[in-house]
């Protein structure tokens, strides 16, 4: 099946005959965006209201319990659509869009939000949706259903880190003849980055790297944000993944000296959609890299990370 023109055409019924997806994608074409350069990266502002659902969503066990979930079949809307991806996934169109192409990717079941044993599943996603970034929240890193297992795409060439990453200097932590895991620390937030022709590179490196990463007590999950996309020129898998050591920041909320941000993998791929209009118009360039600093792991951080990567798998 050829997914990408079957989602061509899913965005475009969806859009005709579903209200809701239909107004907020027209009134996407008319938000308001900026710029900031952060350092050697370029961060888009976005003010989107719409996305203030995901931004203020309460995630405690007990809210979580008491709402319906919006990804299974049975609590979405009449006209809510989906093409069926494998033996597991639909693909539907995310009715409040931060791209101008947005997908969310669902389990069939209602099962909880992990990566490990789902990387695979992303890359052959990525291969399907060329024309897509796939991202993944975990479940205390900004997935506003946490108890859903679920990716997201998003039009790629609105993401600013996938045309940056290819002028970034990477550390190799492993290279091999399929591919190689690395890091970079020149791009305002500390990210890990897997390039490969062969999803069994992808999933060994991945995998290598969770188990290092810290896990949050009470978690069986290290905190991370994942895009990944593929590039059909050389047929090449690109992975990005970003350890996280906090959800929210110490100013979220609402008033005077907070923001109502809760990054997750869109903000961390440069493009950060803003419910706040007093946040979208005051939010610096300053307070950005402030923000990344305090939610992503620090450089020493990388340091050991690459030392204990090191000391424990060869460089293959």
């Amino acid at each position: 099946m050829d997914y990408s023109k079957a989602v061509d055409r899913l965005i475009t019924r969806q859009l005709r005959d579903w209200d809701v997806a239909g107004r907020n994608y027209e009134a996407l074409g008319r938000v308001a965006t900026r710029s900031l350069q952060v350092g050697e990266s370029t961060v888009t502002l976005q003010y989107n209201p719409e996305r203030i659902r995901s931004s203020a969503a309460a995630l405690d066990r007990q809210s979580l319990a008491r709402r319906k979930c919006f990804l299974c079949s049975e609590h979405q809307p009449a006209r809510q659509r989906a093409i069926l991806w494998g033996d597991n996934y639909k693909i539907q169109v995310n009715p409040y869009p931060i791209f101008s192409r947005h997908l969310t990717i669902a389990d069939l079941r209602h099962v909880p939000q992990r990566l490990a044993s789902r990387v695979g599943d992303m890359l052959r996603l990525a291969q399907a949706l060329p024309d897509f970034v796939v991202f993944y929240n975990g479940p205390q890193c900004g997935a506003s259903a946490p108890d859903h297992a679920h990716f997201q795409a998003g039009a790629k060439g609105e993401m600013p880190l996938c045309s940056e990453l290819a002028h970034a200097t990477t550390h190799l932590l492993a290279d091999g003849d399929e591919g190689f895991i690395g890091y970079v620390d020149s791009l305002s937030r500390s990210l890990f980055t897997i390039e490969t022709s062969t999803i069994r590179a992808a999933e060994r490196y991945a995998l290598r790297l969770f188990d290092l990463l810290p896990l949050p007590d009470g978690a069986d999950e290290p905190m991370v944000n994942a895009l990944c996309w593929w590039e059909s020129i050389d047929r090449t898998w690109h992975m990005v993944i970003f350890p996280r050591r906090k959800h929210r920041p110490a100013c979220y909320g609402e008033g005077e000296g907070r923001l109502l941000l809760s990054p997750a993998s869109v903000d961390m791929g440069g493009l950060w959609a803003i419910p706040s209009r007093k946040d979208y118009d005051t939010l610096t360039a300053l307070q950005v890299q402030a923000l990344y600093d305090e939610l992503c792991i620090s450089r020493k951080d990388l340091s050991t990370l690459f030392h204990h990567y090191s000391n424990h798998y060869d460089m293959a």
